[in-house]
């Protein structure tokens, strides 16, 4: 969807609005009153921008497959970093050899805003913001920023189980197990009974939306002020199948350590109600908090099919989100052991 044409929210998907609505305005960018185009053309259409897009992505150390670029905001008016400054935005603009490319920046806001608004998942904050040329982007708000510049420590989960491309080879974000993931998070958290649930919660959302990207990378433990760890907000979300043909789960070993699986994946070779209950369980979750937090995954939510319907994905991609969300539920409703 091209810039002038929006009638909702490029930040909250509401309706009504030709620009960013006064929420996301004071969510995403300090109360401030930022226009959703940038003051650059794309990268493609630009070769003083493309310039300025090679300078700045050797300043950013997010790591990642697709290209970032480091944003301040100054005054009402966002703008790349310059040398010794700190960004307080990343942006992604649409990346390279994907399927369905120009719907990458859509299909992660989205996510991003149905994990937030539908399931109640701390993100961080994040909008749509077009090109001069009216190319798509995503930015998000930097989490790990203070207001005084300095930064909160984060911890990602290929940092804390020791996997590096050095030490593990290429596919180092991939080998593992979510099981092994959660453990760590009962090493490096004092308060991790309350943390993994926040982190059981993401994992049956990135499975529901089928986020085959889930991977060490893309978790992460941040510092508090009191000098202790919690469970980061949830970043880089998104419908994978849109792009790729994935996995079910992004991480090589599955659900499981120890190669352990339920009657029921055996059986119908996916993953069901049954296997995230014996998850919740091996990780420490209680019963009775192990049904009530899948119980919200498997239910038909009108907001996310009216959020799909507002979202900036053309048509045709928006049929295939809600046709990949609505074969996961399915699955996640399934259960062998009837218990449910």
């Amino acid at each position: 969807m091209s810039s002038n044409k929006i009638k909702n929210c490029p930040g909250t998907l509401a309706v009504g609005h030709k620009t960013y609505s006064n929420t996301c305005l004071r969510n995403v960018f300090n109360n401030k009153k930022v226009s959703h185009i940038l003051p650059y053309s794309s990268i493609s259409n630009n070769t003083e921008s493309n310039e300025l897009f090679i300078e700045n992505r050797k300043r950013i150390s997010i790591s990642g497959v697709q290209e970032k670029l480091s944003l301040l905001l100054e005054k009402n008016k966002l703008r790349l970093t310059s040398k010794q400054e700190q960004g307080t935005y990343i942006l992604k603009s649409i990346p390279r050899d994907l399927k369905n490319v120009d719907q990458v920046p859509a299909n992660e806001h989205l996510s991003m805003q149905i994990a937030r608004q539908v399931y109640k998942i701390d993100t961080a904050e994040n909008a749509m913001v077009f090109f001069k040329d009216g190319a798509p982007a995503y930015i998000t708000k930097r989490f790990d920023v203070k207001k005084d510049g300095s930064k909160y420590g984060i911890e990602d989960f290929a940092s804390l189980a020791g996997k590096s491309k050095e030490s593990a080879g290429d596919a180092f974000k991939y080998d593992y197990s979510y099981e092994e993931l959660g453990n760590l998070i009962k090493k490096y958290v004092p308060a991790w009974r309350i943390e993994i649930e926040k982190f059981f919660s993401l994992l049956l959302f990135n499975y529901l939306i089928n986020n085959g990207d889930g991977h060490l990378k893309n978790f992460s433990l941040m510092e508090t002020a009191d000098g202790d760890y919690i469970f980061s907000p949830a970043y880089d979300l998104l419908n994978t199948g849109l792009h790729i043909d994935d996995s079910s789960m992004a991480l090589e070993k599955g659900l499981f350590a120890n190669d352990y699986e339920t009657k029921s994946y055996k059986m119908n070779g996916y993953y069901s109600y049954d296997d995230f209950f014996e998850f919740a369980i091996k990780i420490g979750i209680a019963q009775a908090r192990a049904i009530k937090i899948i119980d919200k995954y498997r239910i038909e939510n009108k907001l996310l099919e009216d959020l799909v319907s507002r979202s900036f994905l053309n048509k045709q991609s928006q049929q295939t989100y809600l046709d990949l969300y609505k074969q996961r539920l399915k699955a996640l409703n399934y259960s062998f052991k009837k218990l449910i």
